[in-house]
C-alpha cells in the first residue's frame, strides 16, 4: 500500500511548469515535443495503482504457523474405573418380645362369703414411763426465775445531810436552779460515782457532787436478799428561803 503515493507522486512529477501568457498563444500554433506522451503517462498513473491494488487484494494472507512439539510437555495419567459401591446387606432386625399371657387357674380354695369375719392389727405396746422397762426420757426442767430486784433507798438517818451547801456566789447573786444527778451505790451504801443528767449551773452540780460523794448514805439493792450495785437519779434544788 505504500507504493501509491510513491507511483502518484513520480507521475505527478513529469507535469511542466505553467507557462507564461506569451508562450500560451505560441505553444497553440507551434511544435509540442511531450504533446504524444501525456496520455500514456496519465494512463500509467491511473492503471499501474489500481493494478497494484488489485494484486495486493487477491494475494493469499500469510499465516505463520507455530511450531509443536511431537511430545507434550506433560505425563497423562490413567486413573482406574471408580467400581459403584457394594449394596450392603440389610442386617436382621431383633425379634420383638411378645408379651407374655398369664392365665389365672382356678384357686382349690372357696370363695370368701359377704359376711366373713375381719381382723384388726393392735398397735405396738408402749411401757409408761417411769416403769423401768422403756426407754429413759430426761426432760430437763426450766431454771426458776429470778428473784425481783428491790431498789435502793436513801437511808432516812442521813436524811438531815442531804442538802448541798449553797454555793456562796450564787447565793450572794440570788441565783436559783435544779440539778438531777444519777448516782452509783455501792453494796454498803456509799455513792461511788456521780454522773450529771441535767442541769443549769456547773456550780451547782459541783455543789452536789461533793456532798453526794461525803454524806449521801443508801440502803443498797437487794435481790432475793442480797445486796448488790445500782444506779438511782436524784434531783436536787437550790432555792433562797427569806428569813
Amino acid at each position: 500500500m505504500t507504493l501509491i503515493p510513491l507511483i502518484t507522486a513520480l507521475a505527478g512529477g513529469r507535469r511542466s511548469a505553467p507557462e507564461p501568457a506569451g508562450a500560451a498563444a505560441y505553444a497553440r500554433h507551434g511544435y509540442d515535443s511531450g504533446a504524444g506522451h501525456r496520455p500514456v503517462a496519465a494512463m500509467l498513473a491511473i492503471g499501474l495503482p489500481a493494478a497494484l491494488v488489485v494484486a495486493v487484494a487477491l494475494s493469499p494472507m500469510i499465516i505463520d504457523d507455530k511450531p509443536t512439539t511431537e511430545t507434550p510437555p506433560w505425563t497423562t495419567i490413567w486413573l482406574p474405573e471408580s467400581k459403584p459401591p457394594e449394596p450392603k446387606e440389610a442386617k436382621p432386625q431383633p425379634k420383638q418380645p411378645t408379651e407374655a399371657v398369664i392365665t389365672a387357674t382356678k384357686s382349690p380354695l372357696p370363695p370368701l362369703t359377704p359376711d366373713a369375719p375381719t381382723g384388726t392389727v393392735d398397735p405396738p405396746y408402749v411401757p409408761p414411763a417411769g416403769t423401768g422397762t422403756g426407754p429413759m426420757v430426761i426432760v430437763e426442767s426450766a431454771p426458776p426465775p429470778a428473784p425481783p430486784l428491790m431498789l435502793a433507798k436513801l437511808d432516812p438517818k442521813y436524811a438531815g445531810v442531804f442538802q448541798p451547801d449553797y454555793p456562796a456566789r450564787e447565793q450572794r447573786a440570788e441565783i436559783e436552779g435544779v440539778v438531777r444527778v444519777r448516782v452509783l451505790i455501792g453494796t454498803d451504801g456509799h455513792v461511788k460515782a456521780v454522773e450529771l443528767v441535767s442541769g443549769d449551773n456547773a456550780s451547782f452540780f459541783e455543789a452536789t457532787k461533793r456532798r453526794a460523794l461525803s454524806k449521801w448514805r443508801f440502803k443498797p439493792a437487794t435481790r432475793g436478799g442480797v445486796a448488790e450495785e445500782s444506779w438511782k437519779e436524784m434531783t436536787v434544788r437550790f432555792e433562797i428561803k427569806n428569813a
